[in-house]
């Protein structure tokens, strides 16, 4: 259960990171929920990219782990 709750969470990483990511290359002006942080475009680019990979590690580290109690 432990391990299903950490993918879930990882997937949401992903999935906020990536479309973050895509809508700021998109529209620069449009910082979406990093548009507190400052630093500006590149502050918040690096933000949504290191959130989509934690997301990607995330989830799949947490996916073998499931598997592998199985």
């Amino acid at each position: 259960m432990k391990f299903d709750v950490l993918q879930i969470i990882g997937m949401v990483l992903l999935v906020v990171g990536a479309q973050g990511a895509i809508r700021q290359l998109v529209d620069h002006d449009n910082a979406g929920l990093l548009g507190w942080l400052p630093g500006g475009f590149a502050a918040s680019l690096t933000a949504y990219v290191a959130a989509t990979v934690v997301g990607i590690l995330l989830a799949g580290w947490s996916h073998d782990r499931a598997k592998a109690r199985k």
